[in-house]
């Protein structure tokens, strides 16, 4: 049987991109794809308490996962390592279709899922000091670090009907009232009359 498996980290993100290109290599393949198992879950959480614990457990030798990306297994080396190891000791392929990896039971397909998943690690980790060495730069040079104030979607709703927002709380209505008319929080309608 043929899995297609997509993981984003957030409900911000949509597995939407992943499974178009799964279904665009499936039909160039001509493979027939027999189940999805897509999921919104941080590549840091233990695979077994994710859906991909449960597509592993009911694959079966011989079986194929397609992924979008090495990466839609784990966030860091040792996850990627440990599932990808776990795949092939049970006779399962894998096919990193962005990669263009078509991996089995064999040892250049180890030490290429080994040199690759290091390799971006490498990149995350370098990423992530690079952020957190400019915002320590910006906070010793007195800078404000996030959005700056007032630029939310709320606030530029409320700013732009600022008119009616006063109008409504000089006849007397609640801030409860005017912030629902607006369809925003108390908090923000706060926030925004402070500014």
């Amino acid at each position: 049987m043929i899995f297609a498996y997509t993981r984003v980290s957030t409900d911000k993100q949509s597995l939407e991109n992943q499974r178009f290109a799964l279904e665009a290599f499936a039909k160039k393949s001509n493979l027939t794809i027999g189940a999805w198992v897509g999921e919104t879950v941080s590549g840091l959480a233990c695979v077994g308490a994710r859906k991909l614990g449960g597509l592993l457990k009911r694959a079966k030798r011989g079986d194929t996962i397609i992924i979008s990306e090495i990466s839609r297994l784990g966030r860091n080396v040792f996850t990627v390592m440990e599932t990808l190891g776990f795949c092939l000791s049970k006779g399962y392929r894998i096919v990193s279709v962005k990669e263009g990896y078509n991996l089995g039971n064999d040892v250049s397909s180890a030490v290429l899922v080994f040199a690759f998943t290091l390799a971006a690690q490498i990149e995350r980790e370098l990423i992530s000091q690079r952020t957190r060495e400019a915002l320590a730069r910006r906070r010793s040079e007195g800078g404000r670090l996030g959005r700056p104030p007032g630029s939310a979607p709320a606030m530029r709703r409320l700013e732009k009907h600022r008119e009616e927002v006063m109008a409504m709380l000089a006849n007397g209505a609640t801030r409860a009232k005017t912030a629902k008319t607006f369809g925003v929080s108390v908090r923000t309608l706060r926030k925004f009359l402070a500014v």
